[in-house]
C-alpha cells in the first residue's frame, strides 16, 4: 500500500475523484478491450504460477495476497491488467485452494461477465468508483436475487430470495464483481447454546487457514477465511455482537463493524435490528475503508435504524507526512482494555503491541470499560425478544418456514440440521421471550443501550482517548461439535450493544494462530478509526499468509 493515510482516501472517494486525488495513482483512461480469459490463462496473466501455497510471486504481475485496491485500479487504469483476468485468477485460487478450507458455498455463473462489463465501462471511460472490477464475497445470509441465500439453513436452500439486500444493490451499482457466497456459522450462531462457530447445515465445516483443524470463529467465518487465503479482494461480513471481528482477527485479516445504521440491513438475514450491521472485511484496511464508502447508507430502511448523515463525506483532506505510519500516531492516545482472562500469551502481544504503538509516538494508558458484567447480563435476553420479531418478519419474505415456530418444526424434521450439534435451545427460548412490545423488555433495552454508550463515552473521556484497544481474540481452538466453541470473548460487546464502531486489525500470534487488536471509538468516528486503523496496521505489520498447517501443538491451544 502506498503510504497515504485511510482518510485521505476516503475523503477523496467522498469527492467523487479517487484516482485523480491520490498522488502516484492515474486517472482512469479508457484501455484497449481484452477478450475474456479462462482461469488459467487468467492467473497467469494476473501474476504468473503460484508458490506452492497458492500466492503469486513478486514481478510484473499483481500478487493477490499483498495487492490494494488503489494498486488494482492503478493497473487497470493504465492496461496492464483487467477485471477479468483479476477475476479468473481468483475463482482459479478457489478451485485450488478453497478445498482446504471450506470457505466458499458457491461462486456466481456470472462473474467473468460482470469483470467484462467492468472491462468495456473502463473502455469507454464510464469507470463508477473504487469497487469498480474488484472481486466482493458475500457472506450467505446477505440477499441475492440470483443465487440461493441460506443462512446456512437448508430451510432456506430452496428458492433465491426474490430481490437484492441493498447493500448488494449498493455493490452492484459501484461496478463491484459479486464473486460468490460464502459458508457462514448457521442462523449466525444464533440457533444453540453451545454451537460449532463455522459450521452450516448447508456448507459444512469452515477450517481456519493457518491451522485447519482450529476454528475460524464466527459467524462470518468463510467471509474471514476466504480472505485470509486471497480468494476475493474484499469481503462482506455481518455483526451482531464480534461476527465481523471475531473471525477477522482470528483469521488475521482486517475486519469493520460500521456504526448502528450506517449500512442498510435490508435483505440480510437478522437476529436483531437494534445491534445488527454488514461491514465490510479485507486484507489491509484501506480496501475495508474504500469497500465501507460504497456501502455506506442512511440506514433508514429497516426497524430500529436511525436515520444519519452522510458519516463519510466532507472530510477534509489532511496533511500528510513522510512517513504516515509513525507521524499520525504522534500524540494519539489509546486505551489498552488488557483483557486477561484471555490467556498470558494473549497478554504478551498486548505488552508487544503497546510498546509498538508507544515507539511511534502514541501515548498508550490502561483502561477498563466498566458496567461489563451487567451489560453481559441484559444483552442476551434483549436478543432473544428481538429475534423473534425481527426473524419472523424475515421470513415472511421467504419460501419455506414462514415463522420461528416452523423453523423449529423444520430442524426437528431434517436430520441434516443435527449433524454437528443438534440443539436449537436459542430459537426455542426466543419463541417464549416476551416481546418487543413488553415493558420489562423495554426497559432492558433501554439500560443496555445507556451503559454500553457510558462504558465507552465515560472511558474515553476520563483517559482523553482516540480509541481503546483491546485483544480481539484468543488462540483458535480446535474444531469439536461435540464441544462446541470455546469463545468467551467479551471485547467486542461494548461497541456491538452500543452501536459504535469497531475495528479488528492483525496485531500478531500465539505460535502459528493469529490475534488481533481491536479498535473502539465513539458513535459515527468510522472515518476516524479508519485513519487510526491503518496507522496501527503500518506500523504493527503483523500480517502474514497462511500455512494451512494441518495441525499444531498443545502449547498455542485452548
Amino acid at each position: 500500500m502506498r503510504q497515504r493515510s485511510v482518510a485521505t482516501l476516503i475523503a477523496v472517494v467522498a469527492m467523487g475523484s479517487l484516482f485523480a486525488g491520490l498522488p502516484g495513482l492515474p486517472g482512469v483512461p479508457g484501455v484497449p478491450g481484452v477478450p475474456v480469459p479462462d482461469a488459467r490463462a487468467a492467473e497467469s496473466g494476473a501474476g504468473g504460477p503460484t508458490s506452492p501455497t497458492g500466492a503469486h510471486p513478486p514481478g510484473p504481475g499483481v500478487d493477490l495476497e499483498t495487492v490494494t485496491i488503489p494498486e488494482l485500479q492503478a493497473r487497470m487504469a493504465d492496461g496492464s491488467l483487467t477485471s477479468a483476468a483479476l477475476t479468473a485468477a481468483y475463482l482459479r485460487r478457489i478451485e485450488t485452494i478453497d478445498p482446504k478450507i471450506n470457505a466458499v458455498l458457491r461462486t456466481d455463473p456470472t462473474a467473468l461477465r460482470q469483470a467484462a462489463a467492468s472491462d468495456v465501462r473502463r473502455r469507454n471511460g464510464g469507470v463508477r468508483g473504487p469497487l469498480d472490477g474488484i472481486p466482493v464475497l458475500l457472506k450467505d445470509n446477505v440477499n441475492t436475487r440470483d443465487m440461493p441465500t441460506t443462512a446456512g439453513s437448508s430451510a432456506l436452500a430452496g428458492s433465491p430470495p426474490r430481490t437484492d439486500a441493498a447493500l448488494v444493490t449498493r455493490l452492484r451499482d459501484a461496478g463491484a464483481v459479486i464473486l460468490g457466497k460464502t459458508n457462514l456459522s448457521e442462523w449466525a450462531n444464533f440457533r444453540a447454546t453451545k454451537p460449532t462457530s463455522g459450521w452450516s447445515a448447508v456448507g459444512g465445516q469452515t477450517s481456519n487457514p493457518y491451522v485447519l483443524d482450529r476454528n475460524p470463529c464466527g459467524s462470518s467465518s468463510g467471509s474471514a477465511a476466504a480472505l485470509a487465503a486471497s480468494l476475493a479482494q474484499v469481503a462482506i461480513g455481518t455483526e451482531t455482537d464480534g461476527s465481523i471481528v471475531c473471525p477477522a482477527g482470528m483469521n488475521g485479516i482486517v475486519g469493520h463493524k460500521p456504526s448502528l445504521g450506517l449500512v442498510s440491513q435490508a435483505g440480510v438475514v437478522p437476529i436483531s435490528a437494534e445491534q445488527d450491521t454488514a461491514g465490510p472485511m479485507a486484507r489491509n484496511v484501506i480496501d475495508a475503508a474504500l469497500t465501507l464508502s460504497v456501502l455506506r447508507g442512511d440506514g433508514t430502511s429497516r426497524p430500529g435504524a436511525r436515520g444519519v448523515p452522510d458519516a463519510l463525506s466532507g472530510l477534509p483532506v489532511p496533511d500528510e507526512p513522510a512517513h504516515p505510519g509513525s507521524g499520525s500516531l504522534r500524540g494519539k492516545r489509546i486505551g489498552l482494555w488488557r483483557l486477561p482472562s484471555l490467556g498470558p500469551q494473549v497478554d504478551a502481544v498486548m505488552s508487544r503491541t503497546a510498546e509498538k504503538l508507544r515507539s511511534a509516538g502514541a501515548e498508550v494508558v490502561q483502561v477498563t470499560p466498566p458496567y461489563q458484567e451487567r451489560l453481559a447480563q441484559l444483552e442476551f435476553p434483549a436478543l432473544l425478544s428481538e429475534f423473534h420479531r425481527d426473524i419472523d418478519a424475515y421470513l415472511a419474505t421467504r419460501d419455506g418456514p414462514r415463522n420461528l415456530a416452523e423453523l423449529i418444526e423444520f430442524n426437528r424434521t431434517h436430520p441434516a440440521e443435527r449433524t454437528c450439534f443438534a440443539g436449537q435451545e436459542l430459537f426455542e427460548q426466543a419463541l417464549a421471550a416476551p416481546p418487543t412490545t413488553d415493558p420489562g423488555y423495554r426497559a432492558m433495552r433501554a439500560e443496555l443501550k445507556d451503559l454500553s454508550r457510558r462504558s465507552l463515552d465515560e472511558t474515553m473521556s476520563a483517559h482523553r482517548l482516540d480509541a481503546i484497544a483491546a485483544p480481539t481474540n484468543p488462540p483458535a481452538w480446535t474444531t469439536d461439535c461435540g464441544r462446541g466453541d470455546n469463545d468467551v470473548i467479551p471485547s467486542s460487546t461494548p461497541a456491538a450493544v452500543a452501536g459504535y464502531p469497531s475495528l479488528s486489525v492483525p496485531a500478531g500470534f500465539v505460535g502459528e494462530l493469529p490475534v488481533g487488536l481491536l479498535l473502539m471509538a465513539g458513535d459515527h468516528q468510522d472515518t476516524k478509526l479508519l485513519s487510526l486503523g491503518a496507522a496501527v496496521e503500518h506500523r504493527l505489520k503483523a500480517w502474514r499468509a497462511p500455512r494451512y498447517l494441518p495441525t499444531v501443538g498443545p502449547g498455542a491451544s485452548r
